[in-house]
């Protein structure tokens, strides 16, 4: 598996969503149980500010992968995983510098 190895400009942000089944009853009452073995998936939101020939690499791998293909990544300060990333935006900041927005998906395969 391909390893994605660029580092974020920016801070990053990781948002963990519980997988919970949740049933509701009368009068506000409700029932939550984990589901699955993999219940805290990582989600990163990630920005990449380069020289455009950087930008080219990146936006090359993840359009190479095309949100099928999962790749392996490791956040710092956190332990590898395997994600993928469906949508990333290209944005022109100055001459010869581009910017990548980027969010990648931790998934279990």
């Amino acid at each position: 598996m391909l390893a994605f190895t660029w580092r974020a400009t920016y801070d990053a942000s990781r948002v963990i969503t519980p997988t919970v089944k949740v049933i509701k009853f009368g009068d506000g009452y409700e029932q939550r149980q984990g589901t699955g073995i993999n219940r805290q998936p990582r989600k990163y939101s990630l920005v990449f500010k380069r020289i455009n020939s950087e930008i080219d690499a990146i936006d090359a791998f993840l359009a190479a992968r095309g949100a099928v293909e999962a790749f392996n990544y490791t956040h710092p300060g956190h332990p590898i995983g395997v994600f993928v990333c469906r949508e990333w935006t290209r944005t022109d900041v100055a001459r010869g510098i581009d910017s990548i927005s980027a969010t990648f998906e931790e998934v279990f395969e």
